[in-house]
């Protein structure tokens, strides 16, 4: 029994994210060897003479493909880091009238200013009404009412200018 480069490769990938510090298979014409207890993994392989190693480009092509994870990261963001966010201060359910029958507190295009009620977050029945730590435009509404809100979740953008 010999092995080929690729079950070489995946025998290598599978070492290094075992954490095991070294790996010897020893067949009668075939033996191999792999280190990781240094920085770089180290290779030893004695293979017989009968099975040529051709070196294989396409085979090592998974590497090649790494730099595609790194794709999802610099995403282009809508630029919303010119408005600023009022927060939930609390856990509970977030609405935006004082009842049912009752007006919003306030909708998208809605100027606030510091101290105004923007919305009720109700806790273990008590009905908080959450006051704008700033004042400027309401440009979106994060929540759905009568939706459950986590302590310090955003619940409204806020543009200051």
């Amino acid at each position: 029994m010999s092995m080929d480069i690729k079950q070489i490769q995946d025998l290598i990938k599978f070492v290094a994210k075992s954490g095991v510090n070294e790996v010897a298979i020893e067949e009668k014409d075939f033996k191999i060897t792999i280190k990781t207890n240094q920085e770089p993994t180290y290779v030893t392989a004695t293979l017989p003479t009968a099975t040529p190693v051709v070196p294989q480009t396409p085979v090592s092509s998974p590497v090649a493909a790494v730099p595609v994870l790194n794709t999802d990261t610099p995403k282009p963001a809508e630029d919303s880091s010119k408005y600023l966010t009022i927060k939930s201060p609390m856990i509970g359910t977030f609405y935006r009238s004082s009842s049912p029958d009752k007006p919003a507190f306030v909708n998208v295009g809605d100027e606030v200013k510091t101290g105004q009620v923007v919305c009720i977050v109700e806790a273990m029945k008590l009905f908080n009404e959450i006051e704008s730590d700033i004042s400027g435009k309401i440009v979106k509404i994060l929540v759905d009412n009568a939706q459950p809100v986590e302590y310090d979740q955003p619940l409204f953008l806020v543009d200051p200018s």
